[in-house]
This record gives C-alpha cells, sequence and structure tokens, in this order.
C-alpha cells in the first residue's frame, strides 16, 4: 500500500474562518483591555452557560489549573478516590492540592470508574471522589451520587472529554459538585488553550476568581495563595467562534465515527467504543481495544505510522506508573486499567478528517 504523503495526526484543532476571528477580536484593539476576565471573557461565560444550561462557570487559561482551583476551592484535605485510566493532570491537580490519590480500578465496558470498587476504599480520610468521563463516555453518576451522599464525600468530575455530552437529555456539566472542562486545541471545543469548572454553589464563584487571580481580594488585600489562571481576551474570542460551529462540527465527526464503526465492526479481537442509547456524545475520541488480534496494540501502531498515520496509546502507561508516581502506587492494584491500556489505541479522529482516509487506515488494520 503505497504511503500517505500527508502526515495524519490523532487529532488536529477545529478553527473558525480566519475573518470571522479577526471580525471577533477587532474591539480589543480598540479596548486595549487583553486580560483580567474583560469583555471577550465575560461574552464566553455568558454563551457557555446557556450552551450547558448551567448556572454557575469560571473559566480558566487551561483545563489543568482549572481543576486544580476547583479542589483548592473546596478547601479539601486528606484521601481523594480516582482512577489512573486518564491524563496525568488529572493525578497532578490532587497531588498538588497536598491530597493523596486513591486509585480505583475502571470497567471493562466504558473504561470508567468502577462504581462496584469504590466504598471499600472509602476511609475516615477520604473527602472526594473525582472520577473521569473517558472518550466521551460518561461515568455511572447515579450510583456515584448515592455514595458520596452516603458518606458526605465532595464529588468532582474530571469531564475534560465531555463537553456538549448529555445523559437522558441532561447536561453532563451538572453532575457532581463539580465538572472541569478542558479546552485544550486538541479538544472537541476549544479556546487555543483554556478550560473551565461549572459548580452548584454559586458562593464558589468569588473564592475562584480570586484563586486564579493570585488570591487579589481588593486593591491592596491578597487573602488567598493564589495564582495566575485567567483565561486571556483571545482565548475567549477564539472560543466564541468555535462555540457558534460546534453542533457542525461535531455532526462532521460523527461521520467519521460511523465510517469507521462501519469498517471494524464484528472484526475478531478488535472491540470498539459502544455509545449507549441514553447519551447524547460528542465523538471525542475513537478507542479501539486490540484483544485477540492478530496483530497487538503496538503492532498496528507502529504499521500505521510507516504511513504517515499517527494514532496515540491513550491513556498508556497509566498515571500510577508513571516515573514520578510508580514508587507509591502500584499498577497492579487496578488490573483491569492496565490490561486496556496496555491494548488501547486511539485512531484519528476530527471533523475535517477525509473520510478517504478513515477507509486508509482501516485497510492497514485489516490487511
Amino acid at each position: 500500500m503505497k504511503q500517505n504523503e500527508e502526515t495524519i495526526l490523532v487529532t488536529r484543532s477545529s478553527i473558525p474562518d480566519l475573518y470571522e476571528y479577526i471580525d471577533e477580536i477587532k474591539s480589543i484593539w480598540e479596548t486595549h483591555w487583553l486580560t483580567n476576565m474583560g469583555e471577550k471573557h465575560k461574552k464566553l461565560e455568558y454563551e457557555l452557560k446557556k450552551y450547558l444550561k448551567v448556572d454557575n462557570i469560571t473559566l480558566f487559561t487551561n483545563g489543568h489549573l482549572a481543576l486544580e482551583n476547583i479542589l483548592a476551592g473546596l478547601n479539601l484535605k486528606g484521601e481523594v478516590i480516582t482512577t489512573p485510566f486518564t491524563f496525568a493532570s488529572t493525578t497532578h491537580a490532587i497531588v498538588r492540592n497536598g491530597l493523596t490519590p486513591v486509585f480505583c480500578d475502571i470497567n471493562k465496558e466504558d473504561y470508567t470508574i468502577d462504581v462496584s470498587k469504590i466504598e471499600k476504599l472509602i476511609t475516615d480520610k477520604t473527602c472526594a471522589i473525582v472520577p473521569v468521563h473517558v472518550y466521551g463516555n460518561i461515568c455511572n453518576v447515579k450510583e456515584i451520587d448515592n455514595i458520596a451522599k452516603k458518606y458526605n464525600l465532595k464529588v468532582i468530575y474530571d469531564a475534560a472529554h465531555a463537553f456538549g455530552v448529555k445523559i437522558n437529555g441532561k447536561s453532563v456539566a451538572n453532575f457532581g459538585d463539580a465538572s472541569m472542562f478542558s479546552f485544550h486545541a486538541t479538544k472537541v471545543f476549544n479556546t487555543i488553550e483554556g478550560g473551565a469548572v461549572c459548580y452548584k454553589n454559586s458562593k464558589l464563584e468569588k473564592t475562584l476568581n480570586d484563586i486564579k487571580n493570585f488570591g487579589i481580594t481588593g486593591p491592596e488585600t491578597v487573602e488567598y495563595i493564589g495564582g495566575n489562571a485567567k483565561m486571556n481576551e483571545f482565548q475567549a474570542a477564539m472560543g466564541i467562534c468555535n462555540l457558534r460551529h460546534l453542533n457542525v462540527e461535531i455532526e462532521k465527526r460523527r461521520k467519521v465515527v460511523e465510517k469507521y464503526n462501519y469498517r471494524l465492526k464484528n472484526v475478531k479481537g478488535i472491540k470498539l467504543n459502544k455509545i449507549p442509547s441514553n447519551i447524547e456524545t460528542n465523538y471525542a475520541y475513537f478507542p479501539v481495544i486490540f484483544d485477540g488480534y492478530k496483530l497487538s496494540r503496538d503492532e498496528v501502531f507502529e504499521k500505521l505510522k510507516e504511513h504517515n498515520i499517527i494514532a496515540r496509546k491513550y491513556f498508556y502507561p497509566l498515571t500510577n506508573s508513571h516515573k514520578c508516581y510508580k514508587e507509591r502506587f502500584k499498577c497492579e492494584e487496578t488490573p483491569i486499567a492496565e490490561y486496556i491500556s496496555d491494548r488501547v489505541l486511539t485512531l484519528p479522529l476530527y471533523a475535517d478528517l477525509d473520510l478517504k482516509i478513515v477507509d486508509k487506515i482501516c485497510d492497514i488494520i485489516l490487511e
């Protein structure tokens, strides 16, 4: 098979028409207001509240700091139950707040936290659960809510993959005490870099805005040990533009996923992601599990790479096996997460991916 001339990456950022973005940022040259919650910041905040159907949202310069800041804003102490099947940022945000991560295994069906294993990990030091919505797959929010109420725990969702997803018609942003979203360039919705937290307690708004601005609460007062996590006006303007086209972009992604599913379904040794009927997904990623296939995950990865097609072992390795954590944790304690991590490959997926390229990717895998 002929090598692909253009390198196909696992994802590519969606961006608006150049002149649409120029038109959106034009007023910045008039105001000279580049950051510190200016006009564009406020406009995006308002539009996101409408889109996500939430009462409270705070924007940040990236999703990692959004998660770090909501954990700080809730003033948590002790242990936090989470999953190792996630990007390192999730665990880093917990540890950087002086909290101790306690890793719970995932389930084999949708790769989210296994709710049947949470309770046995709860101790008198447990203060919160940080479940992760994975690939747009949504955690068992009902059971997590029941557990949290039973033990009086906070629930903060890492919803970096789940922007725009709905459960039974309800925005995923409305579950738990808070949900963090990433607006990184590679996400379904991006603000170049960026992130946000949606939360139920409106009193958190002032706290979060203070923490992300060095803890400054007045012209001459600093009440918190904060940092700098403010979204700037150019990020916000990109978000305003991209939000206008989001539903169209998701529809394009759906067609790519349908093509993959059509070509790869019912192939022995290949497991595809299943979307429950009550979930309105965002088609964020296309994970494939190579389990008993004629080629291993790593062999498929290399075959694609030979054709300038760059898939991603996502998530591999597990967070609890990273060099900075492996002396503290054992990935053997989360065997299903380890099993999936060793076999998962996310294939290229973005709105403008040519369906002919999708066919070629499938041909390489199957032939």
